[in-house]
């Protein structure tokens, strides 16, 4: 079982592992951090993080080793690749994959793994930036109960919610597939309503206010709206997120032979608006696509 005392390292500081890090720093582990971004890493050194410069060198010593990229083929550079982590991560490290991949990877990590003796989870994870930088995230996890037990601190101080959801790995990827596609179609209708809603000549701050207080809502259309709002597209998840997460469901549900019409028809809008030149702006950015098919002008603000 982890302590407060161990090492962890995270490698991957973007919005969620960057909240991740911080919240096992305050937790009182000596919590070293990567990423690819050097600014990024010199500010994890002011929030009394140790940057490092690869992840072999994040990973040396470590007990628990946190994944947090955007997706299967970042995942395996960072393990597997030169001055990956398992060059250094001690033979009874635990490595936790938090990256949103497909079901199918998650299986294919996890055995790769294993046959090299080490213990893992497959551990995707939701509740966004805020939560991340609370230690409020919900981990949906699967892998052996030593694995489990090993992190488990770790994963407490991260973590409002950990689900064990099987000893295999995959289990985790396949619920995590399930949130995105309910987040992107979310997104994706909250995008027209707000569209729809303006060109209909609502007053959009009235309208915002009113759903979240009906029957309407969602937690994606309270979070995502304020975005469209406030005019201000800075990505804390971006468009390109999800054209590869739904992706991923459609993939899996093409393979399964299971019809998505859903999921297709919002796909196709995260796709439009990436070939818009928008894949680097928050997800909220959909609604672009809305008011420019639709003759509207939506709010102005620093992100426009």
């Amino acid at each position: 079982m982890t302590t407060a005392n161990d090492k962890i390292a995270v490698i991957g500081l973007g919005s969620m592992g960057w909240g991740a890090a911080l919240s096992l720093i305050r937790a009182g582990f000596k919590t070293r951090g990567v990423d690819v971004r050097d600014d990024i890493v010199q500010r994890f050194r002011s929030e009394n993080g140790i940057g490092c410069s690869s992840p072999a060198e994040a990973a040396e010593g470590a007990d628990v080793v946190f994944i947090f990229v955007v997706n299967a083929e970042q995942t395996n550079t960072v393990l597997f690749g030169e001055n990956g982590a398992l060059e250094t991560a001690p033979s009874d490290a635990v490595i936790v994959s938090c990256a949103t991949v497909a079901p199918s990877f998650a299986e294919y990590l996890g055995r790769r793994l294993k046959e090299r003796a080490r213990l893992s989870l497959d551990a995707p994870v939701s509740g966004g930036a805020a939560k991340a930088l609370e230690g409020a995230m919900t981990i949906m996890a699967s892998g052996s109960d030593a694995a489990f037990d090993r992190a488990s601190a770790a994963l407490d101080a991260v973590a409002a919610k950990v689900y064990r959801l099987g000893d295999e790995p995959g289990a985790g990827s396949r619920i995590k597939m399930i949130n995105q596609l309910l987040a992107g179609v979310h997104i994706a209708t909250a995008c027209e309503a707000m569209s729809f809603g303006i060109k209909s000549g609502i007053d959009p701050d009235t309208l915002y206010e009113v759903i979240c207080a009906s029957a309407g809502s969602s937690w994606m259309f309270h979070n995502r709206v304020p975005h469209i709002l406030d005019g201000d597209y800075t990505p804390r998840s971006a468009v390109d997120i999800f054209v590869k997460d739904l992706g991923i469901v459609l993939e899996e549900g093409n393979a399964a032979g299971f019809p998505l019409p859903i999921t297709k028809i919002a796909a196709e809008l995260f796709n439009q608006a990436s070939a818009a030149g928008l894949g680097g702006e928050d997800d909220a950015a959909v609604a672009k696509v809305y008011a420019r098919q639709g003759g509207i002008s939506l709010p102005e603000g620093p992100g426009s």
